[in-house]
């Protein structure tokens, strides 16, 4: 199973779902690194990403080759992440065969009805659990 972490900015939250996905699935499982710039690709390459890669095209064109993608929901969201994240990604990650566990973050101007708002460690705990479960 190969998995894709998508993130912009700094790779904060990329680098958190990378490291609780080391602790607890080890190295069974390889991890792409995918940001939206090179700060965010190599935050998650130093957090334990097997390889990475950043900016549009590279983002465009490895979605279409993981079995699972992991990110905040931003990541679907066409000009998120402070205009990092292009139309082409979003369409590109939303539209990947692979299937998504994206994390329910606050967005400007998007406001999700239904989700409980859990602190972001919790949301990173529930994602690699769910990574297990799917791995097995």
């Amino acid at each position: 199973m190969i998995l894709a972490v998508v993130d912009g900015l700094g790779g904060g939250i990329g680098s958190l779902i990378i490291r609780r996905l080391r602790e607890v699935i080890g190295s069974e499982i390889e991890i792409v690194a995918l940001g939206t710039n090179a700060i965010a690709t190599s935050t998650m390459m130093k957090a334990g990403a097997n390889r990475g890669a950043s900016g549009e095209n590279a983002i465009a064109l490895v979605v279409q080759e993981v079995d699972l993608i992991l990110g905040p929901l931003a990541a679907v969201v066409a000009n998120s992440m402070m205009g990092e994240l292009t139309p082409r990604m979003a369409e590109a990650i939303s539209s990947a065969r692979a299937k998504k566990i994206l994390l329910p973050l606050a967005l400007n101007r998007l406001e999700l009805i239904g989700i409980s708002g859990e602190p972001l460690p919790h949301l990173v705990e529930m994602a690699a659990r769910r990574v297990e479960e799917l791995m097995n």
